[in-house]
């Protein structure tokens, strides 16, 4: 006769218990220094930080800013003057293979107006439309792509 019952519900609880106990202690034990090493009983002040940063940038063993890139190797030189890509750009500009400021937007908005220009709705008879639409789950989610 068994006077414990054990199923595999009940070893997986165990399992889970023991796993979750031990994450709980590691912090503990990767604190303590492992058998034969010397620790530093202080922690360090503010001002001492500050200096092995600032002493580590000097090195050149961190970089100050956040996902610059490192080392020599991804130094970009410009080939051409700031001169002569500004006149390039305008000659870009003249032959138009650049449109000048502004006219994208205004062309955007004139497709926006030729979209609804021989339309007989009134704008409240198209809104209404789009509401019914969404309702109807008939337009596309944000985000989705057509």
């Amino acid at each position: 006769m068994k006077a414990f019952h054990t199923s595999p519900r009940l070893i997986g609880t165990a399992v889970a218990l023991a796993a979750t106990a031990l994450l709980a202690a590691a912090p503990v034990y990767a604190q303590q220094p492992e058998q034969g090493q010397q620790t530093d009983e202080r922690a360090l002040t503010r001002a001492e930080v500050n200096a092995q940063t600032r002493e580590a940038m000097q090195n050149g063993a961190i970089v100050s800013g956040e996902g610059r890139p490192q080392g020599p190797e991804t130094v970009v030189t410009p080939t051409k003057t700031r001169e002569e890509r500004k006149a390039e750009t305008l000659q870009a500009r003249r032959n138009g293979e650049i449109p000048s400021g502004g006219v994208g937007t205004y062309k955007t908005s004139l497709s926006q107006q030729t979209a609804t220009k021989n339309s007989t709705k009134t704008r409240a008879e198209r809104k209404a439309e789009t509401m019914q639409a969404i309702r109807e789950h008939k337009t596309m989610q944000p985000g989705e792509t057509a």
